[in-house]
């Protein structure tokens, strides 16, 4: 007989079949990494041509073009560039280039129902009327974050599960559906959830054994979360602040473990040394003016981009949950957003994970990285969705892995639990290829039939349907239409028929059409808060993909509302 790992770490006696099967995992753990991962990005690549962009990728594609052309970062530095460049790459090689627009200009438009667009991005966008394979090059620019992301959920889970929980845990998070949604999108939220994961993952290393190697390769990493998004700044301490106290807790190591002495010390210093110059490379090697000390500093739009977050977070964003609306936000919108985003049969295994997470190191340093992002989170005045709390997803998948595996333990004497975990992973796989390729509006049961009335905005209706609009009004012949983009967007470039403004009291004669997003924060506003608009009162004749819905009222129709 022969023993599999499990979240208690206690040896369980398991047949010959489930041995011959977990030596075949171990030996080829790699190759289903590969074939998990490949499947995953075969799937994110599907989707590329479905969707118009969103809301925020013009910025981030025009934000990074100006890295690549002209050396310099200074159109909107409130989000680092490494993404940006990222997604800035393929256009750029395929002929983009930066807008000309004076550094003084705002890049960002204007504010459209809590989102802002850039101009600089749609003049890239719309080059030479390549719009869609323009826009395709900027999102295959985020393929190597996923690829990143799901390599840390392999070297994770390889290190504390064993087998099967390694192929387990990769198969949950390359098919969660927030994570193949915004690992197809050109935004900053992918690059983030990979390094801030490779970051943690890494100190975790260093931790157990400091070296030379792992101090430059935390302190790369650690660089690369920085250059990723600001909000790595907090994510990556509160993580390893609430791993260090549950592991205080659970081992009670001796004070000795704990200080860092002059190796240590010279060795961390190294790592910081490391992150700052990958951090200062990420900025071209800038030097400039900060408006905190009377000096010159190396990468002067780092401290500015921090500051504008800070200022963002201060003055607020405009929310919407169950119906309301906020400036502010709320304290239990990202749990919220857990609960409706995510596959319930995941959900599921974490709390069978999470129940169990105190025997295993890994599990619980995994269980207290998620947390210690969601408690910081519900701090936050910026509630915009899921994609803010991605990493999240990263230590959950571990959690859920070791839930998964313990079940497969517990199957040996309890047969339900087999039939049980058979059942779960048939549902989490089943969930998300139905979800295909409609990702990024994904609702689980809990959401209902209207998820509208519990989220909107990047979790539901992000812009991404207006290229499904415009050929549903192409195949009916429509001339016009009465609608009103969520975002700001030249409705030419999608070939739409000519725009007649909408009226929330009275549909036009002919065709009409509404964004969610742009019906549900238009209730918000002051002069149509008394105000019951029309759609949401006639339904919907027809849903274009998940966030648009669709009338046509002949003339001398009688509408009734």
């Amino acid at each position: 007989m022969d023993v599999i790992p499990d979240t208690t770490q206690t040896p369980v006696a398991v047949s010959a079949g489930q041995i011959s099967a977990f030596v075949w995992l171990k030996r080829h753990s790699l190759a289903v990494f590969l074939i998990l991962t490949a499947i995953g990005s075969l799937r994110i690549v599907s989707t590329y041509d479905v969707f118009s962009h969103t809301t925020d990728e013009p910025a981030h594609i025009a934000c990074g073009t100006e890295w690549l052309t002209t050396g310099t970062y200074r159109f909107e530095p409130q989000h680092p560039p490494l993404a940006r460049v990222a997604a800035a790459l393929g256009p750029y090689l395929a002929g983009g280039y930066s807008h000309p627009l004076p550094y003084d200009s705002d890049v960002w438009l204007a504010e459209i129902g809590g989102a802002r667009i850039s101009i600089a991005g749609l003049v890239i966008l719309r080059r030479d009327g390549h719009y869609d394979r323009t826009l395709t090059l900027a999102r295959l620019g985020m393929l190597p974050f996923f690829w990143v992301a799901s390599l840390v959920v392999y070297l994770w889970a390889r290190r504390w599960l064993g087998e099967p929980g390694t192929a387990l845990a990769v198969l949950l998070f390359t098919f969660l559906p927030p994570i193949l949604a915004h690992a197809g999108l050109a935004t900053t939220d992918m690059a983030l959830t990979a390094f801030v994961g490779a970051a943690f993952l890494a100190a975790c290393v260093w931790h157990e054994r400091p070296c030379l190697s792992n101090s430059l390769l935390l302190g790369g990493l650690t660089g690369l979360a920085l250059l990723s998004k600001f909000s790595s700044l907090a994510f990556l301490p509160v993580a390893v602040v609430s791993a260090a106290v549950w592991h205080a807790i659970a081992e009670r190591p001796s004070a000795s473990t704990w200080l860092p002495g002059w190796r240590r010390t010279g060795l961390l210093a190294v790592a910081m040394l490391v992150c700052v110059l990958v951090v200062w490379a990420g900025y071209r090697f800038s030097f400039g003016s900060v408006n905190f000390v009377s000096f010159r500093m190396p990468a002067p739009e780092f401290y500015q981009g921090i500051q504008d977050v800070m200022y963002h977070n201060l003055r607020g964003h405009p929310s919407y949950l169950l119906g309301q609306h906020s400036r502010f936000g709320w304290w239990y919108f990202f749990p919220i957003v857990l609960a409706v985003k995510t596959p319930l049969a995941f959900l599921a295994l974490v709390l069978v994970g999470g129940v169990t997470a105190a025997g295993n190191r890994g599990v619980r340093i995994a269980l207290a990285f998620s947390l210690g992002i969601l408690a910081f989170s519900m701090t936050s005045n910026i509630n915009l969705g899921v994609r803010h709390i991605l990493p999240v997803y990263v230590g959950f998948s571990i959690v859920a892995a070791a839930g998964a595996q313990r079940l497969l333990v517990l199957a040996r004497s309890v047969k339900w639990t087999g039939w049980a975990l058979g059942g779960l992973l048939l549902w989490m796989v089943v969930t998300s290829s139905l979800s295909h390729p409609d990702y990024l509006p994904y609702f689980n049961m809990l959401a209902g039939s209207h998820p509208e009335n519990i989220l909107v905005d990047s979790d539901l209706d992000w812009g991404q349907d207006l290229k499904r609009l415009s050929h549903r009004l192409k195949e009916v012949g429509a001339t016009s239409v009465a609608f009103k983009a969520f975002q700001f967007v030249d409705l030419k470039d999608l070939d739409f028929p000519a725009l007649t403004p909408p009226d929330v009291l009275t549909p036009v004669t002919g065709w009409n059409a509404v964004s969610l997003s742009e019906l549900k924060f238009s209730e918000g506003n002051a002069d149509l808060r008394d105000v019951t608009p029309w759609q949401e009162t006639i339904p919907p004749q027809e849903k274009i993909g998940k966030g648009i819905w669709l009338w046509y009222f002949p003339p001398n129709a009688r509408i009734s509302r």
